[in-house]
């Protein structure tokens, strides 16, 4: 439905990513203008498996930005 709306942009998931590597928990830090880009990006960085952060040389729960553009082809 959103390309046949023409919708397109740029969302920025914030998204905590546990020690394990699994994403926590995930929210909009930069809409895209569209609230069905929004949520669609936010589903996707919950269903990804991330490399988990370390401090020092050890593996603990960091947040990081996860960049989405949503461009009509």
């Amino acid at each position: 439905m959103s390309k046949r709306l023409g919708e397109q942009g740029k969302t920025i998931v914030r998204v905590l990513i546990g020690a394990d590597g699994l994403p926590k928990q995930a929210s909009i830090f930069k809409s895209s203008g569209y609230d069905r880009l929004d949520e669609a990006a936010r589903q996707a960085v919950m269903s990804w498996r991330y490399v988990p952060g370390k401090r020092n040389g050890v593996v603990e729960q960091m947040e990081f930005n996860v960049p989405i553009n949503w461009v009509l082809n």
